[in-house]
């Protein structure tokens, strides 16, 4: 017997709630190759809420992990495709992150074992969302003419206090996520004594 996509008593209106916002996490990676500050920044934001979104709109708990994390992964692809294509002074640092988080995502969706995905962190996420901020920094704000190279040793000049924040951030985010189980919304009402 197969699983549901839907939970039972899911209304249309919630169906197509659901396949607007599955679209717009396969869209929106798709639009990082264009735009990868701004499309990075909003996939970040709505992989932090699509859970809160999706799963009470009536999407299956079963099926919104796999489709999360093949979202997640044409995030990193288009995220390594950028740094390619940009020529990057990093993107065989994020090439091989994108691999590394590969691994924990595939060994996740052949195993279900979430704990797998806490053994390999996404750094590589943080890692391209502070690359493309500081570049549309020096680009837009600076408006500086060799903004890549610019923004490429403010990376450099930074590049140990940079990576200490993201692994302390994805560190504990990976427990928050993955080990601990903890809802985020409900985390931030806790903190705000909500």
């Amino acid at each position: 017997m197969g699983q549901r996509i839907l939970t039972a008593g899911t209304s249309p209106i919630e169906a197509a709630a659901i396949a607007l916002i599955i679209a717009a996490k396969f869209g929106l990676p798709l639009l990082i190759l264009r735009f990868p500050f701004a499309a990075g920044w909003a996939n970040f934001v709505l992989d932090s809420v699509d859970g809160d979104l999706l799963v009470p709109l009536g999407l299956s708990e079963a099926v919104y992990q796999p489709v999360d994390k093949l979202a997640d992964w044409a995030t990193y692809v288009a995220i390594v495709v950028v740094a390619y294509r940009n020529r990057w002074p990093t993107k065989r640092l994020m090439l091989g992150l994108f691999l590394f988080r590969s691994v924990g995502q595939v060994a996740f969706l052949v195993t279900g074992n979430e704990l797998i995905l806490a053994f390999f962190p996404n750094f590589l996420e943080p890692v391209f969302l502070v690359t493309a901020s500081i570049l549309a920094y020096e680009r837009v704000i600076r408006r500086l003419p060799d903004w890549q190279a610019q923004g490429f040793a403010v990376l450099h000049r930074y590049r140990w206090l940079i990576g200490a924040v993201i692994v302390v951030y994805k560190l504990v985010d990976e427990y928050i996520t993955h080990i601990g189980n903890i809802d985020r919304s409900e985390l931030i009402q806790r903190l705000f004594g909500g």
